[in-house]
């Protein structure tokens, strides 16, 4: 069976209409993309640029006032479709009363999985969100970052082929958004599609293969992350370390190459990465671990083999 686009959207309008029916605001105006499986999908803009519309059509809870949109083969609004939907929404609306566990029981009782795939599906899941020590707590008690732990693991207990995340990282701390980021990576290796939706740009550049960038429900630029962020009339060459005198020879022969002054600096790396090589060195001298781990594997049912799940009946 011919694999499907997990999102497609065609000159997709929403326009909000008051009591009389009357236009009143035209939040999305004819965007088009696609997400394919396995992708990565960042989907930026500023507040009111139509973001937060296109993924409550996505989900099914709007319904577009034009164009043609379709979610894993169907439309969005299919019950059938939204079994295979993840959702982590920009605000982590969990249950206070609730432990961690209950509260991962709840929305594994609403998927209808067995007691035992509960279990076991539980269990990972708080493995791979560093919430274990914290599991009987409750979800009211928890702080933002740890929220958004919780809610990340609610939107994968269904085990979905497409994952809608809004604002994933908040309120996590640089070692959270590493993990969270490796656990997005993860996830689309095994070929799951993932819509993500933030206004920190450094992670979406650390994950995203394609992005669109919308602006007055438009869509401003979109295509791959790196053929858009390069500089095709410049060029870069990296050196190793090199002594005074040959650098200056090396420098001598740009100028008569190129007529001009070379730029000359040293690479950098991002801040990220310099903060995790400092607490990687930290975490080697020390026998005991405070912090979250970044994940090497997806265990359990996250980890196994993509199985063709055949068309929705």
């Amino acid at each position: 069976m011919a694999s499907v686009n997990a999102v497609e959207v065609e000159n997709v309008e929403k326009t909000f209409r008051d009591f009389w029916r009357r236009p009143k605001v035209d939040a999305v105006r004819g965007i088009s993309f696609s997400i394919k499986p396995g992708e990565v999908f960042g989907l930026l803009g500023p507040n009111g640029s139509g973001k937060s519309t296109t993924i409550k059509m996505i989900l099914g809870l709007l319904h577009p006032s034009g164009g043609r949109m379709e979610v894993l083969g169907r439309p969005p609004r299919d019950v059938k479709v939204k079994e295979r939907i993840g959702y982590l929404p920009e605000e982590s609306y969990l249950y206070p009363y609730l432990s961690a566990q209950e509260t991962l029981e709840f929305y594994g009782k609403l998927f209808n999985l067995s007691a035992d795939e509960r279990r076991e599906r539980i269990d990972d899941l708080f493995e791979i969100s560093g919430l274990g020590h914290a599991r009987k707590r409750l979800v009211g008690e928890f702080s933002k970052g740890m929220a958004r732990r919780i809610g990340l693991a609610q939107a994968l207990i269904n085990d979905p082929d497409l994952i809608l995340l809004d604002e994933p990282t908040s309120g996590l701390d640089p070692l959270g958004c590493r993990q969270i980021k490796d656990l997005i990576l993860l996830l689309a290796k095994r070929g799951k599609s993932v819509l993500l939706s933030s206004h920190l740009l450094a992670d979406v550049e650390d994950v995203c293969d394609r992005i669109a960038i919308l602006y007055n429900g438009r869509i401003q630029a979109t295509g791959p992350m790196r053929e858009m962020l390069e500089e095709r009339d410049r060029h870069q060459i990296t050196l190793p370390d090199l002594p005074s005198e040959k650098l200056q020879e090396t420098l001598a022969k740009l100028r008569e190459l190129i007529g001009g002054e070379p730029e000359l600096g040293h690479p950098r790396k991002n801040l990220e990465e310099f903060f995790l090589e400092v607490i990687a060195r930290a975490r080697s001298d020390t026998d005991t671990d405070s912090g979250a781990t970044p994940v090497e594997a997806i265990s359990g049912f996250l980890s196994a083999e993509k199985t063709e799940k055949g068309e929705l009946g």
